[in-house]
């Protein structure tokens, strides 16, 4: 039973893909410091399992706390790293934030891979590496076009600095996964997008939904697309937190072509934001108000996926529709309201 090392695991996506690990036969390890995950997705993973999983609560920025992980555990044999700031707004009003933590991190746990001989890296990339493609849907071929927010150059960045580190590692491998717009929660309940303030689309509609926003905007009405809003590609997590327990499996038993690999994860299908309303609307009863409002600094217009490499060399295909992602996440936004409620009580 290999084990794996997640940082990033007490994140939205980090905890789901613990659990798929976990559920695959692999023994995991996170770390993550709270500072934009929440312990109580760590309790949810217990919750799911049966058992906890240990996670070391240090900065990856700070290089000596990160190496005594891997000290303690010297049979670490690959790494997903997560661990990353994501909010593009953010990212824009303190770019400098974002390259520190982003980049910083990114540069130890690869140092530490180097020098403690791990040689399975898998990095959690994003969609927005490509900015306002040319061309849709995007292939993992697409050029770069300028990033949007610094948020999304560091994911570009991210990517460069891993394909030096494997060229100049022969041994090491790498796999970096471009997801696009996860939304959903593990069929539990017990996991999901954990964030009082999101700013991602799908938390904001449930929060709406819910009653915890009287109303909710939607960024842009005139762009050159079929209603005038964005468009994105929308996938639950538990098929993103597949793919990447498929991509470790593949990297282990050396069945990737190349020690640097590039997936698309998404379905390949693109969704504006007001279909996504209409679609949440009739999955959960509920009538949602929005208003229309101004365009949003950094956001892309219109992005979703060509994900044929994925499904061919990695064998992943997305398990989930809309109707059942704005289910989960319906669902998870209701647990969250009835822990909240009883312990206010």
């Amino acid at each position: 039973m290999a084990k794996i090392l997640v940082t990033g695991g007490s994140g939205y996506i980090g905890s789901s893909t613990i659990v798929d690990l976990v559920q695959n036969g692999y023994e995991v390890i996170s770390i993550d410091n709270f500072s934009r995950g929440h312990e109580a997705l760590l309790q949810g993973i217990a919750g799911i399992l049966g058992k906890p999983v240990k996670n070391y609560a240090i900065d990856l920025c700070n290089m000596e706390d990160t190496r005594a992980v891997f000290e303690e555990h010297p049979d670490i044999e690959g790494i997903i790293h997560f661990a990353a700031y994501k909010s593009v707004p953010e990212s824009v009003e303190n770019p400098i934030m974002y390259f520190r933590n982003n980049l910083d991190a990114l540069l130890n746990i690869l140092q530490c891979a180097k020098e403690y001989d791990v040689k399975n890296f898998v990095f959690s990339s994003s969609c927005s590496v490509y900015g306002n493609a040319q061309t849709l849907p995007v292939t993992e071929q697409t050029a770069f076009m300028p990033a949007e927010s610094p948020y999304a150059r560091t994911k570009q960045m991210g990517e460069n600095i891993c394909q030096d580190f494997i060229r100049a590692n022969p041994g090491f491998k790498a796999i970096l996964l471009r997801y696009f717009n996860p939304v959903g929660a593990h069929a539990s309940s017990l996991i999901g997008e954990y964030n009082k303030r999101p700013e991602n689309l799908v938390p904001i509609i449930t929060q709406t939904a819910i009653g915890k926003r009287e109303s909710m905007t939607v960024f842009g009405s005139d762009y050159a697309t079929r209603d005038g809003s964005c468009v994105r590609d929308y996938i639950h997590v538990s098929d993103i937190a597949h793919a990447h327990t498929l991509a470790v499996t593949k990297s282990l038993d050396n069945q990737l072509p190349d020690d640097c690999e590039i997936f698309n994860l998404g379905t390949g299908n693109g969704v504006t934001v007001l279909e996504l309303i209409k679609a949440f609307e009739q999955e959960s009863g509920v009538k949602l108000n929005y208003k229309l409002g101004d365009r949003r600094p950094g956001d892309v217009i219109a992005i979703y996926a060509n994900n044929e490499k994925a499904r061919q060399l990695l064998g992943w295909a997305p398990q989930y529709g809309v109707s059942e992602m704005m289910a989960t996440a319906w669902k998870w936004e209701q647990h969250l309201d009835k822990c909240e409620k009883a312990h206010l009580n």
